[in-house]
This record gives C-alpha cells, structure tokens and sequence, in this order.
C-alpha cells in the first residue's frame, strides 16, 4: 500500500513538473491574438468574399502576387512576370522554393513543392460552377473560352484573356486567386472549407466554430525579411468571435486582445478625441493606427423610378449640397474619415486629385437655389422621400435628414435587415438607399464598374447609363499609360458629380489600435490584416 502511494506521489510530481514546464513553454511563444466580431465561414481562398474570410486565408495561403502598403504588385509564388504587347497573355513564371504545409492528404504527410499545374487546378476551381465559388466574376468576361489556364512546364503558369483588361494583374492580387492542392480537396471535400491547406506564413491548427481558431507558425515559410531572416515572426495566431464589440473593447482594455480594428459609438471618445487623434491618456498605453481605406460610403438612387422625384438632377445636385460632411464626420466618428468632396474614387488611388475633380461641399444657399430649379421651392410640392438603411448607419442617416429638413426637404427614414436592404437594392425596389462600396482590387476600375451602365446590379444599383462615361470606361481597360488612365478615371468623375446618381458621403479610412508590445502592422488601404512582419 505504502509503494502504491509512493508511485502515485511520484507520477503526480512528474505531471506537475511537465506542466510547468509546459507553461514555461506557452508563456515564451509569440501569440497573435485578435478578435473578429463576424465569424469565419470558410477557410477555403474560393469562397473568400467577407473580410472575416479574407483575413484568414491570408494567413494561410500566397497568390502569384501580392501587394506591398502602397498597394503597389510585388511578386509572390511568381518571381516574375511578362504581359504580351495586345494585352491577352499574361506569363508568370514561378519559384522553386515553395511548398504546401505538411498534411495527411499528401504521402509521408510530407507537404510538396508547388508547381504550374497547380495554379491551373485552383484558377479552374474559382469557374467550376460545381464549386459555386463567389469569386467566379473575376474571369467571367475576362477569360478565353477555350484552356485559359496552362501549365507551359513545371514553373511557367500563364492565363490568356479574351480582351484586354489592364487591372488583371490587381485582380490577381485577390485572395480567391490562393494556390491549393489538388491532393487536400480530394481527401477534404467539402471539409476543406474547415481543413485548411496552405503555402502562407501560418498553419492551420484548430478551429471551435464560432469561439476560436489558432494557427500556428510555418517552419517552412519561403518569404523571408530584407535582412534575410525567415517570417513570420510569431509562433501562433488565435481568432476570437465575439460578436460584442463592447466586449471585445474589454478584453483589449484587459490586454487580452493584441489588436482592434474599428470604431464603436459607445467606446469611440474613450480612444480617440473628436479631431480623430488618440486620447492622450491612452497614448502610453496603445498605438493608433488610421489610413486611407478603399471603401467609398454614399446614397444610392435608382434612377430606373421614373415616378421618383429623384429622377431630378436639380433635387440630386441639391441633396448633395444640402449637409455637412465634415460636420458629420467629427460628431458621428471623431473624424475617421474624410468627405467625399472630389467624386467616387477614394483617397488612396493614384486617380484620387482633389485639385483637378472638384465636388460638393456644403452650401445650403446653393441647395435652395437648386431647389427652386427643381420646382420645389423651400421644398414645397416635394413628398416626403424614403431612405433605407441599416442598423449601423441610422445615425449617419439620422444627421443628414436632420439638415435636409432644414431646407424643407422632409426623409423617412426605413430600417432593413443588411440581407433584405442588399435584396431590395438588387431588385430595383428600393428607390433610395444607404450603401458602399470597397475595392476588390487596387485600381479605380473597380470603382467605375458600378456605374457602368452595361453591368447588371450588382454592381450598378442606381441603374445609372451615360453613354460618355460608358465610352471612358471602355477606354481604360485598354489603355496601358498610368498617367492617362488617371485623367480617363477624372473625367469619369467629373460626369458622375454632375449627374450625382448617388449622394457622396465619405472616403472610409482604417481605425487600428494594438498594445505597445506589438509592432509591424502594415497600414494598407485594403484594411488586411497581414501578419507575416508582426512582432510581439
């Protein structure tokens, strides 16, 4: 009896020394740990639609290409590239040095070197209609009809077009254009949505669906800093889902978060003072991070209505004039944001020219002037216009209409689910409408798109045609000079303030705070959140 107690003392002085020492061991490791309030519906790169997706598969996957912070192309699996003189071909030709992550799903669990072939198999995937992959518009259009992706050997991938579009290099950029193994979706299936099998910077470890996904480091990454040392730099990322943002705040008050992205009205004055600066209090305790965002906030109207009032240019001209953006943006955001006074590009393209596109700003005396033109004087004979939106944006809402009133215009505002107002946009029922749009790619095209009046809704929700805007448009997909696809895109900005199909509200611009410990976060206008430069 005696020994048997001896040998359990013994063994429970062995598991308490392993775990010891297992914590010592969990203490040293480097853990990212962030919070998303929207939860993660698939790791697999062709059905990265939402940021919450988007993020997480750059963690775990690599492109042909990829974007620096100035949201210029580098190379990525491919080291280089040509594009043929009409445009058609594009040729990359890829590195030697990649490979998947370790996985059963390959012989030996060993992870393989990554070749042409396998581009083609997860370019083919995106169009299989069998997979149903959101990202199929990218080629739809673009592509030829016949083999557009070949392996011309091991490391020479190439992708032909049926016409030319010069912003495929950006669009390649995307993440639905991540390699994946042939190998991990026959053995995965549709699991391979929760299985993840990558090249990127980070291993898929676990994921506890709608609580929490750890990643760990890639001990075998390729990329390397200009120093010559190998990324990432941390050994693990961790992924909350709490859907509070009150109380994810918390837990980043409590340090238990490393990053927050995002403003919260009812925690925004704690961080940041109405001129959109970190409160000094909290200067010793975070970094604040804001930057352009390609995400453009407006109005839209639906100008197939033809019994809408808004059919009007005269009352769309005088809306626009009619409230205070930048009022707007110091009460309701503590000026994360600026307004949107030259047009439908964002601020972070290189077509973005304050001087040379001129907008609107707030002029009410200009509003009543056009007021009158529209026949409705001080707003006489006008009936009251409805406005739908969101939850998010009620208070955006809420101060514009508050102003309007003011010169007589009289807005209903209507509250919609997200998915139902998104619907009705689609339908053609909604004849005004809060929206945005953000950029799939780095370039203005993606902007313009929406306004183009051969394309369905989405993208063109206001049902918006003119036909020299229309001709501008074409004009830049085949138009090679940077410098002059920039004065094509202002020229196109110039026609849509004149016709204001929408009301322009605001440029969007990132929010991102982190603990002083951390450093490395890129400021990008696409709001990704790459890790592979992090240090904790």
């Amino acid at each position: 009896m005696f020994r048997n107690q001896l040998y359990l003392l013994f063994f429970l002085l062995l598991y308490a020394c392993g775990s010891d020492k297992s914590a010592e061991q969990k203490n040293t490791q480097k853990v990212f740990h962030y919070n998303q309030p929207n939860a993660i519906t698939s790791l697999d790169p062709a059905f990265a639609k939402s940021q919450t997706n988007l993020w997480a598969v750059d963690h775990l996957y690599n492109g042909l290409v990829q974007l620096d912070e100035s949201l210029n192309i580098q190379p990525a699996i491919a080291k280089n590239w040509t594009i043929s003189d009409d445009g058609l071909t594009y040729t990359f030709h890829l590195r030697d040095d990649v490979y998947f992550h370790n996985d059963p799903a390959f012989p030996d669990t060993k992870g393989r070197k990554v070749n042409a072939t396998d581009f083609v198999y997860s370019f083919n995937r995106i169009i299989d209609n069998t997979v149903g992959s959101p990202g199929s518009w990218i080629f739809k259009g673009r592509i030829a009809d016949n083999s557009p992706f070949k392996a011309i050997d091991e490391h020479t991938f190439q992708v032909t077009l049926v016409k030319p579009f010069r912003p495929m290099l950006g669009i390649f950029t995307m993440q639905y254009c991540s390699v994946v193994p042939k190998e991990a979706i026959d053995k995965y299936g549709k699991d391979f949505r929760s299985h993840a099998v990558g090249t990127g910077p980070f291993k898929f470890k676990k994921w506890i669906e709608n609580q929490a996904m750890f990643l760990s480091k890639n001990e075998n990454y390729w990329e390397k800093d200009n120093k010559g040392q190998a990324l990432p730099y941390l050994d693990a990322v961790k992924i909350s889902f709490v859907a509070d943002r009150k109380t994810a705040y918390l837990e980043f008050s409590n340090q238990k978060l490393d990053y927050m992205s995002g403003i919260e009205v009812s925690f925004v004055d704690e961080l940041l003072t109405k001129e959109g600066q970190l409160q000094t209090n909290k200067s010793s305790q975070v970094n604040f991070l804001k930057t352009p965002y390609l995400n453009m906030e407006y109005l839209g109207i639906n100008l197939a209505m033809s019994a809408s009032p808004l059919n009007k240019k005269k009352l769309r001209q005088a809306l626009n004039y009619g409230f205070d953006r930048a009022l707007m943006l110091k009460t309701l955001r503590n000026n994360v944001g600026k307004p949107a006074t030259s047009g439908f590009t964002p601020i972070g393209l290189p077509s973005f020219n304050a001087e040379r596109v001129s907008g609107y700003n707030y002029n009410p005396d200009k509003a009543r002037k056009l007021l009158v033109e529209a026949g409705y004087p001080n707003g006489k004979g006008l009936d009251k216009i409805t406005l739908f939106t969101n939850q998010d944006y009620v208070d955006v809402c809420n101060f514009i209409t508050r102003q309007w009133e003011e010169l007589g215009i009289k807005v209903q505002i209507e509250l919609l689910e997200s998915a139902n107002l998104r619907n009705r946009m689609t339908k053609g029922t909604a004849p005004f409408f809060r929206a945005s749009w953000i950029a799939d790619y780095p370039d203005a095209e993606s902007f313009f798109t929406v306004f183009y009046s051969k394309n369905p809704a989405p993208p063109n929700y206001t049902r918006f045609k003119n036909d020299t805007f229309d001709k501008l448009y074409e004009a830049t997909l085949k138009e090679n000079d940077d410098a002059t696809r920039n004065q094509l895109y202002q020229q196109m900005d110039k026609i849509l303030i004149e016709e204001a199909p929408v009301i322009f509200l605001f440029y969007d611009e990132t929010a991102v705070f982190t603990q002083k410990n951390i450093s490395g976060i890129s400021k990008n206008a696409i709001n990704l959140l790459s890790l592979k430069k992090v240090k904790k």
